[in-house]
């Protein structure tokens, strides 16, 4: 029952591919022709996919040196893309309340851990692509019915609705240490992301999306501002050891870690992304790459988050009884005072920034995940007119996040650490999706997964459970931790 059958790619098929070298020749006029008119009798989603392809397969017919690096630089995208958005802004916070209440220790060689981790997961999600050439809602919708089908959405929809919250909060912290007003950070915020939806196909968001990505690395040098203690950051993989013990509020920061470093999003943005970009099985080596290299940038930027403001905010000795004690703008104020305005006005750029890359993310996240379930044109390369019931659910869930973060009171640090919480108590259940969908060799063939791709997977599972066990344990028999 092959259920997926390949429309998009089978077209693709059908194009002859123009041959390379000199001596161009009548016949070859008339392929070019003919080439040009199929894909204007294409749908506009398609035909701009197949332009992509056509490109990508002409380079990886030249042998040259120069177009093996354009075709290096073509694959290259949802891996890198997933893995700095995962960087979001509510990860940014969550890493700097880590750093703030735990210094340089544990959470160091975590992050080191986590580079597999984030692999592993994410892996999965290109074979998925590749191999199907379906996004990961419409897998599930056509494969285990519409209950099922309703239920992941539902988890992805509420998941992502409550992270674009953090975004949200971390735009307006960011942009108050420049001095705009929230409601003036939330409208920039929101416009950014609007213009860079709207504005862009596919191959440009993606490549839009990229440059907004390079930003987020500016927390890389801001460490040589901290002048952390290097031995001491050396130590951390030697001792490995959790200051003041295994409290409730540990185990709640370490979900929160895991939360914002594996989330339900990811699965679904990188397996539509790959679609939308036109992937193939010949791909899967390049967007490996691509996801590696994005798990290394991902681990790189957080440490360095770690070691600032382990360095220039945590108190040696100092047991916190909450994670709400220190909120950002008590770590930002502390940032100012130890090392000065500059580095805090960068720290507050990358902030920003991640906050941009991650709504711009999440946001076709949902908006492929809505399209792929309900049936409806599911591709960027839709002008907004033609694919409207594609681009507004994403835009909606960024609007309504982008209200509550406005609402006075709201406990923002507190509520960020509680969403990447909620992130990794939603994940077994999209992992299982998951697990069940690239086993299935009706669909995969030899793609399936093999046994030490189930093992490593499904050991990330058991973790995510036995933590979030753990944590209800905690809250319901404070005593016993």
């Amino acid at each position: 029952m092959r259920w997926y059958a390949q429309t998009d790619k089978n077209v693709l098929m059908r194009i002859p591919i123009m041959e390379n070298g000199a001596g161009a020749s009548a016949a070859h006029n008339s392929q070019q022709v003919d080439i040009n008119k199929k894909l204007a009798e294409l749908p506009v989603d398609i035909r701009l996919r197949a332009i992509d392809r056509l490109r990508v397969t002409s380079l990886r017919n030249n042998k040259t040196h120069l177009a093996k690096f354009l075709l290096i630089l073509a694959l290259i995208g949802p891996g890198i893309l997933v893995m700095v958005a995962d960087n979001d802004a509510g990860g940014v916070i969550t890493y700097a309340q880590t750093g703030s209440i735990f210094g340089i220790g544990f959470f160091i060689p975590f992050m080191i851990l986590m580079i597999p981790v984030a692999y592993v997961v994410q892996e999965m999600t290109i074979r998925l692509a590749a191999v199907t050439r379906r996004g990961h809602a419409e897998m599930i919708w056509k494969r285990y019915g519409r209950f099922w089908g309703s239920f992941s959405l539902a988890d992805l929809v509420i998941a992502n609705s409550l992270t674009l919250v953090t975004e949200f909060i971390g735009i307006t912290f960011g942009l108050g240490i420049f001095g705009v007003k929230p409601v003036y950070a939330v409208l920039i915020g929101f416009a950014f992301v609007l213009f860079i939806t709207m504005s862009f196909r596919y191959h440009n968001w993606e490549r839009a999306s990229l440059v907004v990505a390079f930003f987020n690395l500016v927390f890389i040098p801001l460490v040589f501002f901290a002048k952390p203690d290097w031995g001491l950051v050396a130590s951390a993989f030697g001792t490995w050891k959790v200051p003041f013990g295994i409290t409730p509020l540990f185990i709640y920061v370490l979900l929160a870690n895991l939360g914002t470093t594996i989330a339900p999003w990811m699965l679904f943005f990188q397996q539509s992304s790959e679609v939308d970009k036109g992937t193939v099985p010949e791909d899967i080596k390049a967007a490996r790459r691509d996801t590696i290299v994005g798990a290394c940038i991902m681990a790189a930027v957080a440490i360095s988050i770690l070691i600032i403001t382990g360095t220039l905010v945590f108190q040696p000795g100092v047991s916190v009884t909450s994670a709400s004690s220190y909120n950002i703008q008590f770590i930002l104020s502390m940032i100012t005072h130890r090392i000065g305005m500059l580095p805090t006005k960068l720290f507050a750029l990358g902030l920003i920034d991640a906050g941009l890359i991650a709504a711009i993310a999440i946001t076709a996240s949902t908006s492929w995940a809505v399209g792929e379930a309900m049936g409806w044109p599911k591709s960027i390369n839709l002008p907004f007119l033609q694919g409207r019931k594609f681009y507004l659910p994403g835009l909606a869930s960024m609007a309504v996040a982008a209200v509550i973060v406005l609402i006075p009171h709201v406990p923002l640090g507190f509520l960020n650490l509680t969403v990447q919480v909620i992130a990794s108590i939603f994940m077994p259940a999209a992992m299982l999706f998951l697990l069940l969908l690239v086993n299935d060799r009706e669909i995969m063939g030899k793609y399936a997964n093999g046994k030490a791709n189930n093992a490593a997977a499904i050991v990330i599972m058991c973790m995510l459970i036995a933590m979030s066990g753990l944590y209800g344990v905690s809250l319901v028999f404070p005593g016993l931790i």
